[in-house]
């Protein structure tokens, strides 16, 4: 496919991305995860011609750290096997910029959301399909759970910056975060939908705790990508889940 289409720029966002389905089957998430990563890379090495890939790692990839937020120069030490999968995918990413000058930067965003997310397992997809369907949206935690939230528009203009960067040879082999720097508990971004939706209705919460293979607490700062490449989020929770509402409303209702 590069080859013949005489691919210049590569944004590799392939990937198993539910951590639930790494824990039940790690084989599928590694072959997807790692050796789709170093496949692709190969690819673009052995090609020539690509002037810029920007690898999708995770905010995962940090694993769990007693100091908060993340920075990029932080240890990846995941325990888990989404976890892991996207710490090797960041790690092999930046040796094929260090060892081969490949023009290569890694992401690590935060909790994507938006609308034409079909992943049900999500929180906020799935807590938008059951208030479309009059139902109450179901926590699988006790709620408390803390992450990162990134509207999907301002991830969009995270790759755009990430990927303009490297057309400066000293930012090449880069990781950036991209997040809000704000960690929400999951019960409040459950509220804040059911807000913006207009229901009349009271989350279930189910789980006790941190569900196992999940880290309790995540967010990231951002301070890199703002002062050197000039991004910053844009869409608030309260107008980003109102923007997702209405395409799960139209679709799931």
């Amino acid at each position: 496919m590069l080859n013949e289409h005489e691919v210049d720029a590569v944004y590799h966002l392939a990937a198993q991305t539910i951590v639930g389905t790494a824990n039940r089957s790690p084989l599928a998430t590694w072959e997807a995860n790692v050796r789709g990563t170093y496949t692709l890379l190969e690819a673009c090495r052995a090609l020539g011609g690509v002037q810029r890939v920007v690898v999708a790692s995770s905010d995962k990839a940090y694993g769990d750290h007693d100091e908060l937020p993340y920075r990029e120069d932080f240890a990846l030490q995941p325990r888990y096997p989404y976890d892991v999968s996207k710490a090797c995918t960041d790690l092999i990413a930046r040796s094929y910029a260090n060892t081969y000058d490949l023009p290569v930067a890694v992401t690590r965003l935060a909790n994507l959301y938006g609308p034409g997310d079909l992943n049900w397992s999500r929180i906020v997809p799935d807590s938008a399909r059951a208030l479309a369907r009059g139902e109450r949206p179901v926590i699988r935690s006790d709620g408390t759970p803390e992450r990162d939230y990134l509207y999907v528009e301002d991830a969009v203009d995270a790759y755009l910056a990430i990927a303009a960067s490297l057309d400066r040879p000293e930012l090449r082999g880069r990781a950036w975060n991209a997040g809000w720097g704000n960690p929400i508990p999951v019960i409040d971004v459950v509220q804040t939908l059911i807000a913006v939706s207009g229901r009349d209705v009271e989350p279930d919460v189910q789980g006790k705790g941190t569900p196992h293979g999940e880290i309790d607490r995540q967010y990231l700062d951002s301070t890199a990508i703002r002062v050197q490449l000039g991004w910053a989020p844009r869409w608030e929770l309260e107008r980003g889940l109102a923007s997702a509402w209405e395409w799960y409303e139209r679709r799931c209702a």
